[in-house]
Formats: C-alpha cells, structure tokens, sequence
C-alpha cells in the first residue's frame, strides 16, 4: 500500500510541534534552576541577522498547522507578525497547531493532492501542487526552524541532546 500524504506528513509535524514544546518546557526549567530572565532565550539568535527564537518556535506552527490553512486557500504567505513574547504564548500557539493537525483526516488529506499551490513572499511566488508544497517546502521549513530552536538552546548552554531535538518517535508497538 502506497503512503499516503496524511501519513508522510501529519504525524512528522505533530512529533516536531512536541518536540518544539518540549523545548520550551526545557528552557523555562533552566531558567528557573539558573536565575536566568526568559528573555534571554525568547530573543535569542545564532547570528546579528537571524530571526530570534521565539520566531523559530512560531514558525513550528506555521510551517505546520499555517501550510495546511495556505493549502485549503491555494496561497501561502508567511505571517509576518511579531513572535509571541513569553513561553506561555509560545505554548499556546503550538497547542492550537497541534489540535488543528491531529483533527485532519487522511481522507482530507488524499483530496488536497494535485490541488494548485502558491507561495507568495513580498515580490516572490512559487507554484507547486499540493503534495509537493507540503512535502518539499513545508515539512523541510518545521524542521528548519525547530533545529535551529534546539541549536540556540544549545548555544545558550541548555543541557539538550538528540532525544530533545527527535521527540517521541513511531515505534512500533
């Protein structure tokens, strides 16, 4: 039986909107265990040109839950509005990612396939089918941005290793 689109995708961003949200949680533990300000991780970036880490938690969800939305639409802009500012709003937004991904059906999923897709930025398009914009785009951009959280975690001296970044995997039961 071929795979189907619901299965290549949904569960691969519900484990990154988990693991998006464990480090949160992390985060928020060791600032309380090290007198740290949550600011320092909520503005936070690698490099003076990248987008701080409260973004690269944002765009968990929007990469997840915000493709799924451009998808229904046939366009997808990236939403350009301030990050949330604390863990809680940051929590708050991955929970409602998280409801809206594990209510898709694969039946709804199967009838997106071959549907017309647009990314439009600033000035910029890309045209795709559906499949191809969440599979080669999307699911390539939630991981992006939740290893770039986990890596400025790391950065900041949190204590995390691979099993933070992998989350709760499929195995086999």
């Amino acid at each position: 039986m071929p795979l189907s689109l619901h299965a290549a995708y949904v569960p691969s961003a519900l484990q990154m909107l988990g693991t998006a949200n464990h480090l949160i949680d992390t985060a928020e533990k060791w600032c309380a265990n090290n007198a740290c300000e949550h600011s320092e991780f909520i503005g936070a970036n690698i490099y003076d040109d990248m987008l701080p880490w409260s973004y690269q938690v944002k765009c968990v969800a929007e990469h997840t839950q915000g493709s799924i939305e451009g998808v229904r639409k046939g366009v997808y802009s990236p939403d350009l509005n301030p990050p949330p500012t604390s863990f809680d709003d940051l929590r708050t937004k991955l929970a409602g990612a998280t409801e809206f991904m594990s209510a898709l059906t694969e039946d709804e999923m199967e009838a997106m396939i071959g549907q017309p897709m647009r990314f439009e930025f600033k000035d910029r398009g890309m045209d795709f089918t559906a499949e191809d914009f969440l599979l080669s785009f999307s699911q390539p951009n939630f991981y992006f941005h939740c290893a770039t959280a986990y890596n400025i975690l790391r950065m900041k001296g949190v204590p995390v290793g691979k099993t933070d970044f992998m989350g709760r995997v499929r195995i086999k039961s």
